[in-house]
């Protein structure tokens, strides 16, 4: 998992995730030892997976959602341990084949890169394909991430 939690959650519009980068992260050791810099390919990462479990979540997970191209991937700054990244992912348009998501990754609050995506439900966009009955890309690490949102809506509701 590349995001730690999921802070804001407006289903069917947009997700916010955190990353702390911790300097003991096994990666941070072997990619530029010299000086630990958490690497762009694992933004993106991160990106993914927070507008990947928002598209996924519009339909409450009955489908499989894999990352179908990265649009862009811009970047002004590197992350290093201590930092904490902020994933927005924003759904910009979503039909029964795919979905595409807007995204802004933020560091200690200051912008430091877009990343915009194209998902595609492959259960749909594939059909006819010998693929697995069961959800190979949600399982029980972003089930996890989702009890917490479902807990925050709670709260939410609660106190509305």
């Amino acid at each position: 998992m590349w995001i730690d939690e999921i802070t804001v959650f407006v289903p069917n519009q947009r997700m916010v995730a955190i990353k702390n980068i911790k300097a003991d992260e096994e990666y941070l050791r072997d990619h530029f030892p010299d000086e630990q810099i958490y690497p762009a390919s694992l933004m993106i990462e991160g990106m993914a997976q927070t507008a990947g479990i928002l598209v996924g979540e519009t339909r409450k997970f009955a489908e499989n959602v894999i990352l179908g191209k990265i649009r862009r991937a811009e970047f002004t700054d590197y992350a290093r341990p201590g930092d904490q990244l902020r994933y927005h992912a924003r759904i910009e348009s979503h039909d029964q084949q795919a979905a595409v998501t807007s995204g802004v990754v933020t560091k200690n609050g200051i912008e430091i890169g877009r990343i915009d995506l194209i998902f595609s439900h492959v259960n749909q966009a594939i059909a006819g394909l010998d693929l697995p009955s069961h959800n190979f890309v949600f399982d029980g690490n972003f089930e996890s991430l989702m009890d917490g949102v479902r807990a925050l809506q709670r709260a939410k509701e609660v106190t509305s």
